[in-house]
């Protein structure tokens, strides 16, 4: 069994519903949903739909139902819809101008196996500050466009990201805030298997939108965070935890000083454009 973490989220990998061939699985939805990218199975047996048991202000319309066990459920057409969307964005910028962020362990093999498939720069670890602001900082890059794997590692980048101008794209969970993110793709961004499978169809459709022929080599497995020794018991453990003080419950942002819960977007960013979040 999972085990719940103080935050109140549920390592989703963990969940048996997520076990590939399980009936549980198809029990999440209650009728037959129409995805136009991969099979609607795909989602669910990756566990592509499952989010944690908090749900933030931000994510409650993108929650198609609770569980009876507490767990929000996501809606997989909604899934589908917002990577497309995503994709077709995506596609407008040069490759090398696209910049994947990972900071946590599971999303470091797919950011790189994407940045890899479409030609895009990766940043994986610990994100060095001033990587987007400090041409000094040894890291130091000018992408157009930033992808993050899960807003409550990749804090460093959004923050970033915002304070120069650059539209910043996330896969997030139930849990997440949406403050500084400008095209949110609601997933499973804890999982192994969500996480491969979202990164593989962005580079899949991303190719197919550039239309110059090159097609997707790599294979879904290909994206995915290989397991070492013990290490599956260790993440059951919930060890996987941010460093940064100050995050509240569900992986909130912390407060900036002088301001209170939910106060405005940093003057000057991306974000104050019209959001892309709305549908």
């Amino acid at each position: 069994m999972a085990q719940k973490n103080k935050d109140e989220g549920i390592i989703a990998e963990n969940v048996p519903v997520q076990q590939a061939g399980t009936q549980d699985a198809k029990q999440d939805i209650d009728q037959p949903k129409q995805t136009a990218l991969v099979e609607t199975d795909k989602y669910l047996n990756t566990g592509s739909h499952i989010g944690t048991k908090f749900k933030s202000g931000d994510m409650r319309k993108y929650i198609y139902k609770v569980r009876k066990d507490g767990l929000n459920v996501l809606d997989v057409q909604t899934i589908d819809e917002r990577l497309a969307f995503a994709a077709k964005f995506l596609a407008r910028f040069p490759a090398e101008k696209v910049a994947v962020v990972s900071r946590k362990s599971y999303g470091q093999t797919p950011a790189k196996a994407f940045a890899e498939s479409i030609g895009a720069t990766v940043l994986t670890g610990r994100f060095i500050p001033g990587t987007f602001t400090n041409p000094q900082c040894t890291r130091f890059t000018e992408p157009l466009a930033v992808v993050v794997t899960d807003p409550e590692y990749d804090f460093q980048a959004i923050e970033e990201a915002t304070a120069v101008r650059i539209p910043v794209i996330a896969l997030v969970s139930t849990n997440n805030a949406l403050k500084n993110i400008d095209i949110a793709v609601p997933i499973n961004n804890k999982g192994r298997k969500s996480l491969a499978l979202a990164y593989w169809i962005l580079a899949k459709e991303i190719l197919k939108e550039r239309n110059d022929g090159t097609e997707l080599a790599k294979a879904v497995d290909d994206f995915e965070y290989k397991m070492k020794e013990g290490e599956e018991d260790e993440q059951r453990r919930g060890f996987e935890r941010p460093e940064r003080r100050g995050f509240g419950r569900g992986g909130s942002r912390p407060m900036r000083r002088g301001a209170g819960r939910g106060g405005p977007r940093r003057e000057g960013g991306f974000s104050r454009r019209p959001s892309f979040n709305s549908f």
